[in-house]
């Protein structure tokens, strides 16, 4: 039988949040009465490549590697820069992947598919 850890034992092992690796996907889906959105989204996407953290661009949403505490402050710098672009409204999806005791990366999810 497999032993249990206390959970005491389980608080050393685990990393605060904010400073686990994690993927990140955000979709901005921007509104705007006098813009063509195309370029919100645009800019959006901007600041998620000038932040520097890695990023894989698809369809439908952008994918962000990095520490939790780090990504959290670009989607809110994302959904910013939508307003000083022109929205009006913003909808902003988010979806975390995290992991107790590992990094989480892209990789892990598209290796077999990148080849």
């Amino acid at each position: 039988m497999k032993k249990r850890n206390t959970i005491k034992e389980l608080k050393k092992m685990e990393l605060k949040i904010k400073e686990r690796q994690v993927n990140i996907a955000v979709q901005v889906l921007p509104f705007s009465k006098e813009y063509d959105v195309y370029p919100i989204v645009d800019e959006a996407i901007r600041i998620i490549k000038e932040s520097g953290v890695k990023h894989r661009v698809t369809p439908f949403e952008t994918v962000l590697e990095g520490q939790y505490g780090e990504l959290m402050e670009v989607v809110s710098q994302v959904q910013e820069v939508c307003y000083k672009s022109g929205a009006d409204s913003v909808l902003c999806f988010v979806k975390i992947q995290s992991h107790r005791s590992k990094a989480v990366t892209i990789e892990d999810k598209t290796e077999k598919y990148d080849k």
